[in-house]
């Protein structure tokens, strides 16, 4: 079963929250963070990422810049101004990108089951982000950035999402600068034990997005209450049904070519790999495209070794074992500083500048993984390689946060 639970939510009274809205505070740089918030005193950036309200030196990770987003978040309160609602609620929260619509349910859920896996993961978390999001949540005992999390679609979930969008009450309703528009409904009292009751029959939950939110989330909770019940059992989500999610391909990148040349590499490859002119974007699973001296070639990867892993048939992880780990000698994807990774959602254009401009000697427009993959890995106890899926459009924050 999932639990879910109900919570006093603050959040920016509707008129301010297209201004208090804010993209997740690990998809910008700090340099990107200050020039984004620089004209909106309303941003959530300036909670998120409070070292770009200090000198530009500051060290991201000072005792100052968690003091700071502390003041901050209480600055915030008073002049978007954000209030704390009046009663436990669940919330639906639409995002739609284009032609693309899900819909999801925004609420805690339970730090014990995210504790000993029934909330499934498929990351490894690194100790400086965790470390950062702790003391962020420390600081201001508050959850400011929900975590992304699918399940297997409900009818019954679907139900109570359905009559939410059409009798619920709005609370925000913002269309981002990236044209992505977020809506938020309370659910209305009636249907608030029954959408409970619904996810009690939800046998598991995934997290796509927010690793570090959720572990870092748990190790707060150990912290605050050392052994006692209160709102730092729980963490902020929302949760989508798995057959609306949309996975973007995530792009390899790499700054040099090792000691090949454009032409000995495709000879090495041409011996390992079927190798033929093709497209930007790759064909199907099993196929990547490469960006090399202006040209793009299609690479049709070999299947993994017999008895491999889940994890190890997908295409990242048999990119790497069959040509960037053994020719152009890429290590730890995670570590490697001539490796980088590209969001698909910047399109295979920004891969082409990237080659031909110099940032970049070749690169790899993947085929996406698909959620199925997502949970099977994840069932399995597995976990997927570094940087494999792009989940797209993600929620923002500012609009949701829970205090603890």
């Amino acid at each position: 079963m999932a639990a879910l639970y109900p919570f006093n939510a603050l959040r920016p009274v509707p008129e301010a929250a297209a201004r208090v809205a804010a993209v997740p505070y690990d998809v910008v740089s700090t340099d990107e963070a200050r020039r984004v918030a620089a004209a909106n005193p309303l941003s959530f950036l300036h909670v998120s990422r409070a070292e770009i309200t200090l000198a530009p030196d500051t060290d991201p990770y000072s005792d100052a810049v968690y003091e700071r987003a502390a003041a901050n978040l209480e600055a915030l309160r008073r002049e978007a101004p954000l209030l704390v609602e009046a009663s436990p609620s669940l919330y639906v929260y639409r995002l739609r990108m284009g032609d693309h619509e899900q819909t999801g349910v925004a609420a805690c859920f339970s730090l014990d089951e995210y504790d000993r896996d029934a909330i499934r993961k498929h990351e490894h978390t690194r100790p400086v982000k965790e470390n950062d999001r702790t003391r962020h949540m420390l600081s201001l005992r508050a959850q400011t950035g929900p975590v992304f999390l699918t399940y297997r679609a409900s009818a019954a979930v679907d139900a109570v999402a359905g009559r939410t969008l059409s009798e619920g009450t709005i609370v925000a309703d913002v269309t981002a600068d990236d044209g992505v528009r977020h809506t938020l409904w309370r659910v209305g009292d009636g249907d608030r034990d029954v959408l409970v009751a619904a996810f009690g029959h939800v046998p598991a939950l995934y997290i796509a997005d927010g690793h570090h939110r959720a572990a870092s989330a748990a190790r707060a909770r150990r912290e605050i209450g050392r052994g006692r019940a209160g709102e730092w059992d729980t963490f902020l989500a929302v949760a989508f049904p798995d057959e609306q999610m949309q996975i973007l391909a995530y792009n390899r990148v790499v700054k040099d070519l090792s000691t090949h040349t454009p032409a000995t590499l495709l000879e090495a490859l041409g011996t390992q790999l079927r190798v033929s002119e093709g497209g930007a974007v790759p064909d199907g699973k099993g196929q990547v495209s490469m960006f090399l001296d202006g040209r793009w070639y299609l690479l049709s990867l070999a299947e993994a070794p017999a008895g491999a892993s889940s994890a190890a048939g997908l295409d990242v992880a048999r990119l790497h074992d069959q040509v960037l780990g053994p020719l152009l000698g890429i290590g730890d994807a995670r570590t490697d500083p001539r490796i980088d990774f590209v969001g698909g959602a910047r399109g295979t254009a920004a891969l082409e500048r990237m080659v031909r401009e110099g940032e970049a000697a070749a690169a790899f427009s993947m085929h996406p993984v698909s959620v199925r993959d997502l949970m099977v890995i994840s069932d399995g106890g597995g976990i997927m390689p570094p940087k494999s899926t792009w989940f797209e459009p993600k929620l923002r924050d500012g609009l949701l946060s829970h205090l603890i």
